[in-house]
């Protein structure tokens, strides 16, 4: 059974759980610099855990820019992809959002592009790197 959770930066034992998703899946797996991953900009952002059968499984967060809300670092654990974890994750923080601002979008990494074509977001500008890693901007249509 998969379930997410919402919660804000202040939750600190929810944030160490997502912190540690994203120290396994971003820094350890893709070898992201952890200066990279750990922006400064979670204090900003709302974030969400996704559960398998209670287990942390999966991590997202959006905030608000100047450009719309930003839909950012989704990571699952290897273990629980193609599980619908990052669907739950997606559709949860889709929910959330839609209505916030008519600009939602996301920088996918090239090879998450064909998930995030499967649910509404088409692809905007050329790819580009991003801590060494192949992106493209989307925005929902």
């Amino acid at each position: 059974m998969i379930t997410v959770e919402s919660f804000t930066y202040d939750n600190q034992q929810k944030f160490d759980l997502a912190l540690n998703i994203r120290t396994e899946v971003f820094v350890k797996e893709q070898k992201v610099d952890a200066r990279l991953e750990f922006d400064g900009k979670d204090p900003e952002a709302t974030h969400y855990l996704s559960f398998c059968n209670d287990a942390p499984a999966g991590t997202a967060r959006w905030r608000k820019t100047d450009n719309g809300i930003k839909l950012e670092r989704f990571a699952v654990l290897s273990q629980y992809r193609s599980q619908l974890v990052g669907l739950a994750l997606l559709e949860a923080v889709l929910k959330d959002v839609k209505g916030l601002h008519p600009n939602i979008y996301l920088n996918s990494q090239k090879s998450a592009i064909g998930f995030y074509l499967r649910y509404g977001f088409v692809r905007v500008g050329e790819p580009f790197f991003e801590a060494g890693i192949e992106h493209i901007k989307m925005i929902l249509k």
